[in-house]
């Protein structure tokens, strides 16, 4: 069974929780820090379970370029130059 984003969240914060020696009134303080480590852990390379490394595949760049971005593109260029 796979666990959902909100599920990994509530288990962390809870162990964090016990870490701390079970404090009372940092709920709020513990969740956040456990959401700020499952972002943490979505934007690397690793699993969320952390066993794995991931490959992150780049997204290809599209093969068809619009002529006038191209132009664009060399005019926002030249501008940085001559500044």
């Amino acid at each position: 069974m796979t666990e959902t984003q909100e599920q990994w969240i509530k288990k962390r914060a809870y162990a964090l929780w016990e870490e701390e020696g079970r404090p009372s009134g940092r709920d709020f303080a513990h969740w956040e820090q456990a959401l700020a480590e499952r972002r943490a852990l979505e934007g690397s390379a690793a699993s969320v379970d952390g066993k794995e490394v991931k490959t992150r595949k780049r997204a290809a760049s599209s093969p068809k370029t619009n002529g006038a971005a191209k132009a664009s593109s060399a005019k926002k260029t030249a501008s940085h130059k001559s500044a």
